[in-house]
């Protein structure tokens, strides 16, 4: 079984700053890529950002130049550090890995961790 466990969530302000954490755990093995997904309310779930084990990135223009996500292929974590907040930034946050598990080929979530960009 694979685990994918978020956190760092939470209220900030408008123009601030969070930084959030993920790591993979189980029975998954090799990792190639982990990625970022939100999702506000009435609206559909839309990719953020996202990182292979090379290193390389994709991010949403909507996020572009104001978030970063970095990974630590040694501990199955990925990061995504958020900063000039906006109020269309609140949303759920989830995680994802795929990769190798014993089960095979997969893309694991998490449950997800709320966002919410409020004055």
């Amino acid at each position: 079984q694979v685990q994918v466990v978020e956190s760092g969530g939470g209220l900030v302000q408008p123009g601030g700053s969070l930084r959030l954490s993920c790591t993979a755990s189980g029975s998954i093995f090799s990792i190639s890529a982990m990625g970022w997904y939100r999702q506000a309310p009435g609206k559909q779930r839309e990719l953020v950002a996202t990182i292979i084990s090379s290193g390389s990135t994709r991010y949403a223009n909507s996020v572009k130049g104001r978030f970063t996500i970095s990974r630590d292929n040694a501990k199955n974590s990925v990061y995504l550090q958020m900063n000039s907040l906006k109020p269309e930034d609140t949303a759920v946050y989830y995680c994802t890995a795929e990769g190798r598990a014993t089960t095979g080929w997969g893309v694991y979530w998490g449950q997800g961790t709320q966002v919410t960009v409020s004055s």
